[in-house]
């Protein structure tokens, strides 16, 4: 049986029949028929047997960034092009290498990234959920810290 990811900002996605009620709380930038949904996270609040599943590094210096795009009035998400990077306060930057996770019918996108104890990070991602439209810019900035 598969396991899917439970951590707290994946749970915007699991479940397509909650998803509105539960999306109103999470971050978010509308454009036009689009709502993106955006979280980061320390990788450690992947269990291990999902990370295993899903080729995710856990370790303390490890976070996932998490982007859904949602069209009005759809259930689950929409296939995007989604690309960015993320850097630290010394504007030292990583690519972000987005996959794509599709659960059913909601579909969202992970990319890990490295981070030193609390870092404050600031992530630039594009975000193309029409490959005939012009793409949309999303930028936020998490602080992180080590688990122990």
């Amino acid at each position: 049986m598969k396991k899917y990811l439970l951590a707290p900002a994946l749970l915007l996605l699991s479940l397509s029949a909650s998803l509105q009620s539960f999306a109103a709380s999470q971050p978010f930038k509308a454009f036009g028929d689009y709502k993106v949904f955006y979280s980061a996270f320390n990788s450690s609040f992947v269990t291990p047997e999902v990370a295993a599943n899903y080729s995710i590094t856990r370790g303390k210096d490890w976070g996932l960034v998490n982007i859904a795009v949602v069209k009005n009035g759809a259930q689950g998400g929409s296939t995007a092009l989604v690309k960015g990077h993320v850097a630290n306060i010394l504007a030292q930057q990583q690519t972000l290498k987005f996959f794509e996770v599709r659960e059913g019918k909601v579909v969202y996108y992970l990319a890990p990234f490295r981070f030193e104890n609390e870092d404050a990070m600031t992530f630039k991602i594009s975000v193309q959920p029409d490959p005939d439209k012009p793409a949309h810019n999303i930028s936020f900035q998490r602080r992180f810290y080590h688990d122990e």
